[in-house]
């Protein structure tokens, strides 16, 4: 066991991750009472940069950074991240230590008060639908080209707060069914979208602790969290996104199960407004002997998938993504 006894956990200072960093506190304490564990918030570019799409940035560790350089100066031992949003190429000296189990990965749709009782299909036509998510409208303006969709940005409870002021121009709003359950507000949901509306993002509503590679006594605490079933799902959609060298400037969806002992991937490439769109679905059987070999089966089907996606068109997508986001 760890010769450390006191270990301090790295986040953001929005609410739902401090809810969820309380959440993995709050388990290894309960498993390991006899240390310590504090909690830092720190504030990433991310959080700062509010009045520009996530798309436009263009930098890939949007909300990870600055978490994984105070992990590499040793101001922090783990940092908890949600999955989505940790670059699937890890900088040198970083660990992946645990993936906990997944809440619900699919989207919602959020009304305003006064359009409850609606759909996205019975929307009335010109209803304005915000999401900060290329992905989630690249796939819901080829569904529902009755409505508009725009930007919004902010952490949960300032896009529902935006939803909810009278003087704001949104019907609706999609947001993650895992946030809105994690931060206790599962009774604002309208509609969960199913895999034919919207495939969902790359390891959504997993959260993953990254930790230092060379941190043996961390690596020996995370291995309590880990949910090998999540494992294998959110390492066959990183390897996927890996392949693709996706990020939130590029529409890429998944919707991934483990059946027994065969883990079933379909993804997802779309131009910007859903009118080419590459899918692809696939499966593996995971049966083997160690959790080494069964993770090395999930990722070699995520690069399956992703190499397949590319041979039927995503490449040509991408590249004309590239294009256009860089203008």
């Amino acid at each position: 066991m760890p010769n450390k006894t006191s270990f301090v956990i790295g986040t953001r200072k929005s609410e739902l991750a401090l809810v969820q960093t309380y959440h993995v506190r709050d388990m290894l304490q309960a498993k390991y009472p006899q240390y310590t564990f504090t909690i830092k918030g720190m504030t990433t570019m991310g959080d700062e940069i509010l009045n520009k799409a996530l798309s436009k940035i263009g930098e890939k560790a949007l909300f990870t950074k600055e978490l994984e350089v105070a992990l590499e100066k040793g101001s922090v031992d783990l940092v908890v991240h949600c999955l989505k949003d940790l670059p699937t190429v890890l900088p040198p000296g970083m660990l992946l230590g645990a993936i906990m189990e997944r809440e619900d990965p699919r989207d919602a749709l959020v009304l305003s008060k006064k359009c409850q009782g609606y759909t996205l299909q019975t929307l009335p036509a010109g209803s304005v639908i915000g999401t900060s998510s290329l992905r989630r409208v690249a796939q819901l303006k080829r569904h529902y080209p009755h409505l508009k969709f725009i930007d919004v940005r902010g952490n949960l409870n300032t896009r529902i707060a935006k939803l909810d002021d009278e003087n704001e121009l949104y019907q609706g709003i999609i947001l993650a069914v895992a946030g809105l359950v994690r931060l206790g507000k599962k009774d604002r949901i309208s509609q969960i979208l199913s895999p034919e509306d919207s495939l969902y993002a790359v390891s959504q509503g997993a959260l993953g602790i990254e930790c230092r590679a060379n941190d043996n006594d961390t690596i020996a605490l995370l291995e309590a969290l880990n949910h090998d079933e999540t494992r294998l799902v959110c390492l066959a959609e990183r390897s996927l996104m890996r392949t693709l060298e996706g990020g939130c400037s590029v529409p890429i969806g998944v919707n991934t199960k483990l059946e027994g002992k065969k883990l079933k991937l379909h993804g997802l490439v779309s131009n910007l407004d859903g009118q080419e769109m590459v899918k692809f679905e696939d499966e593996i059987s995971v049966d083997a002997d160690t959790r080494d070999k069964r993770e090395a089966l999930a990722e070699q089907l995520g690069l399956s998938v992703a190499n397949t996606l590319l041979k039927r068109g995503a490449d040509k997508i991408l590249k004309e993504l590239g294009h256009s986001l860089n203008k």
